[in-house]
């Protein structure tokens, strides 16, 4: 809180009044990412989820798919893991009509992108009985353990890779390691809904997400998608 000198009262002494606190002097939340080291739009959206409440108190995702990275946040902003991921093999932000309605065999390989946005995400089970955490259930896009059934695709080997160009071979599903999936996201969505961010990458995350640069934005407005699960089962994209 500012202060600052208006005048003398009648007596000789200055009169003192208060003014609103500046954005500098506001208490302002931040995301904890423990020992990992995040993009710095990572960072941002991380830490202006935190800050907002865009989250609802629910545990949260950031998925920057320019470092093909997936960080598992619980509802105060504590960061559980973080994990390489495979995600679309086309750059892009968009999912092009009608995607999740068709087969594996009709997407073009421009066509294999990984959605940006907000979405509301939800434990459910594929056809095959297993669960996975569905993301954007239109676009039949979900997070899930690495599909190894492809021997060409390597996806295994890519996961490893410290290149993030080259874990970029999915039809657009989020794909990460079996353990990661079994002891960090699973747990942090078990019993509860969340919100996975899935980082723009032709865009920037002030345009698809209204975040702004904590401590230094006044009156945020969010202006992203939303998606949510959908009981109904149908295939998934790997």
């Amino acid at each position: 809180m500012a202060l600052s000198v208006q005048g003398a009262d009648g007596d000789g002494s200055p009169t003192v009044t208060q003014t609103p606190p500046t954005v500098a002097e506001k208490s302002v939340k931040r995301a904890n990412f423990e020992q990992a080291h995040p993009s710095k739009a990572a960072r941002h959206v991380a830490n202006w989820v935190v800050d907002s409440g865009d989250n609802l108190n629910k545990p949260f995702v950031i998925v920057d798919k320019q470092e093909a990275k997936v960080f598992v946040f619980d509802a105060r902003g504590l960061l559980h893991g973080e994990s390489s991921a495979l995600l679309g093999l086309a750059i892009g932000d968009d999912s092009v009509p009608d995607i999740g309605t068709r087969k594996l065999s009709a997407i073009r390989p421009e066509e294999r992108t990984t959605p940006a946005g907000r979405f509301v995400a939800n434990l459910d089970k594929n056809l095959k009985g297993v669960e996975i955490l569905w993301v954007d259930y239109d676009t039949a896009i979900s997070m899930h353990r690495v599909v190894t059934s492809n021997a060409k695709e390597r996806r295994t080997e890519r996961l490893a890779s410290s290149s993030p160009s080259e874990r970029r071979i999915s039809y657009g599903c989020i794909n990460i390691p079996v353990k990661f999936y079994e002891n960090v996201v699973s747990p942090a969505f078990t019993g509860t809904d969340g919100i996975v961010y899935v980082l723009p990458e032709t865009r920037s995350a002030r345009e698809v997400f209204g975040s702004y640069d904590v401590g230094e934005a006044a009156n945020p407005q969010t202006g992203s998608q939303v998606a949510v699960g959908a009981a109904n089962l149908k295939p998934v994209p790997v």
